[in-house]
């Protein structure tokens, strides 16, 4: 008698092998059986005409806060996620001191928009060390598995004091000590290592993050720490500044360590070959024997424009810019008054609102042909004819109008404005990354960018965009897209426990109905300690989804379950 069975699905058993019919028995917490005819279980689901896959692992979230007082982790959790990372991008909350905290989280804010308050009010800073900070996440039952990575700010923070946050250089002995503690965090259960050397990671007040100008010697000293352990990686966000230097030192450190080194690649407006660029140079590296890879994105990344998320078109207009102290739901009262809608659409930009807003920000007020209307379901694959531009042409009104008029109608409503990944106005570019050996799937950035971004729901959107519902070119078969968020994520972090349907592994599965799957618009929701505000997405289309053998999640509801764990990397 098997705990549970899972009877007549479509498995899709994570290897990238063809789907095949038959039962999935569950036993103890792990897989009792995958395929043929499974004898009786205590429960059993009929999956006839729906996929049996194992659970995602999600390897680029930003949850380090939100995992210390969070059972459910949501909105990763919502979409068939079994097991995530942290401690991404260079930022997170250990090692650290106590005269650190509050550095901590305003970079945590600057990088990653998750809000200071929420941080402060959620953090119990019960550790100092990253093991003791690995211990505080061992205390805390969640309803998926979580596993943490070492990041560099608070590392340098730690190590350096006040001469890291200047930016200063890393003696011989700060590096040999940023080594012993990272080496110290490997062998307490850290999957790896994060820097960041991108301008696009400043701190609150706009000055550069500790690491942005670390030297390649600290790079590779601190690399170092994983020479000999047989698992880890590092990992990066970088600008490339002298693209052949910094690919150098990786292929220099991944042939050393014996260790996979990777970084973020998207498409970028500014330079369109730049990603061609940069993925030659991986394949270089390897075949010099290095295992570099980049990690992509399955979608563009995109800010939503809405009234009540961190960015809007108006947001610079001095009336607008007096509505920003009310609630939401006043603000759109107001904003309904046509004395107000013509105050407003007559005004021009505040010069001194102007001058303190990056380049990025300032096109978000004036690029009206990168502005879309995101419709619902979400379209995060929009023509040029959903546009504000084109839509404002064929009405015979101004760009600004049509956006005002269209973000009036609700809080539910929202403009879509891709930053990177979209530099051909469509995702043939990311195709081609997504099926590039030598690239990793990541970046759905869940738990970040509470604001103004909510790519937490990827991994489902990987499933209804690339695997059914892609009109504006081909898309990608069901069995890769399996492959690619379950046993390639885990193989490359070494979960070998989990990533595949196959008997003894860890029983973390999702069954779904592919037809009904449906992405919701995303809302708006002030739901985290203090009344932090972030945005979340739900999806329809989960049945069930098991980890280690519980369900968690039936129909879309989270049951309460908590068999999740703090997952140790060599353990």
């Amino acid at each position: 008698m098997h705990d549970t069975v899972i009877r007549g699905g479509t498995i899709i058993d994570g290897t990238g092998g063809a789907a095949f019919s038959g039962d999935v028995a569950i036993e103890g917490g792990k897989l009792a059986q995958v395929g043929g005819k499974a004898g009786p279980g205590k429960r059993e689901i009929d999956a006839d005409g729906l996929l049996v896959t194992p659970g995602w692992v999600d390897a680029h979230t930003h949850y380090d806060g939100q995992a210390t007082w969070d059972q459910e982790l949501a909105p990763s959790s919502w979409h068939g996620v079994s097991t995530i990372l942290f401690g991404n991008c260079g930022v997170g909350f250990a090692p650290v001191r106590q005269e650190h905290h509050d550095a901590l989280i305003g970079l945590m804010e600057a990088v990653e928009e998750i809000p200071g308050i929420a941080l402060a009010e959620g953090l119990k800073w019960d550790w100092e060390s990253f093991p003791e900070y690995l211990d505080a996440l061992d205390r805390i039952p969640h309803a998926i598995d979580i596993g943490a990575q070492i990041p560099h700010h608070p590392l340098r923070v730690y190590v350096m004091g006040e001469r890291a946050i200047n930016l200063e250089p890393a003696t011989g002995d700060d590096i040999a000590e940023m080594q012993r503690l990272t080496r110290q965090a490997m062998q307490a259960g850290a999957f790896g290592f994060t820097t960041s050397r991108t301008n696009s990671h400043k701190t609150l007040t706009g000055e550069m993050v500790p690491s942005r100008y670390s030297e390649v010697d600290e790079l590779m000293g601190i690399g170092g720490a994983l020479k000999g352990l047989g698992y880890g990686a590092f990992g990066m966000n970088s600008d490339f500044d002298d693209e052949a230097k910094e690919l150098a030192w990786m292929t220099r450190l991944a042939q050393d360590t014996g260790r996979p080194v990777w970084f973020l690649l998207t498409d970028r407006m500014t330079d369109p070959l730049r990603w061609r660029r940069l993925m030659d140079g991986v394949h270089a590296a390897r075949a010099q024997g290095a295992m570099v890879t980049a990690q992509v994105a399955g979608r563009p990344v995109g800010v939503l424009l809405g009234v009540d998320t961190a960015l809007n078109p108006f947001s610079i207009r001095p009336s607008y810019q007096a509505l920003l102290q009310l609630p939401a739901a006043e603000r759109l009262r107001r904003l309904g008054d046509p004395a107000m809608r013509a105050q407003i659409l007559s005004e021009a930009p505040s010069p001194e609102l102007v001058r303190v807003l990056s380049q990025f920000r300032q096109q978000i007020t004036t690029r009206w042909d990168r502005m879309f209307v995101m419709g619902d379901p979400p379209d995060y694959e929009p023509a040029e004819s959903s546009s504000i531009a084109a839509i404002a042409r064929r009405g015979n009104h101004t760009p600004d109008e049509v956006a005002y008029d269209y973000l009036a109608g609700g809080a539910d409503r929202f403009l879509f404005f891709p930053i990177v990944g979209y530099t051909e106005a469509n995702h043939d570019i990311i195709r081609t990354m997504l099926t590039d050996s030598a690239t990793v799937l990541g970046l759905s950035d869940g738990g970040a960018h509470c604001s103004s971004i909510v790519d937490a729901s990827v991994p489902s959107w990987m499933l209804i965009h690339w695997g059914r519902d892609r009109t504006r070119g081909p898309g990608l078969p069901v069995e890769m897209l399996v492959k690619r968020q379950t046993s390639e994520t885990a193989d490359f972090f070494g979960l070998r426990d989990r990533g595949r349907l196959a008997q003894g592994l860890r029983a973390d599965v999702n069954v779904i109905d592919f037809e009904a799957m449906r992405l919701h618009i995303p809302e708006v929701r002030y739901d985290l300690p203090a009344g932090g505000r972030r945005l979340v997405q739900r999806v329809d289309g989960y049945v069930t989804t098991f980890v280690a053998g519980t369900p968690v999640f039936e129909g879309g509801a989270y049951t309460g379950a908590t068999p999740g764990r703090l997952v140790r990397a060599g353990g």
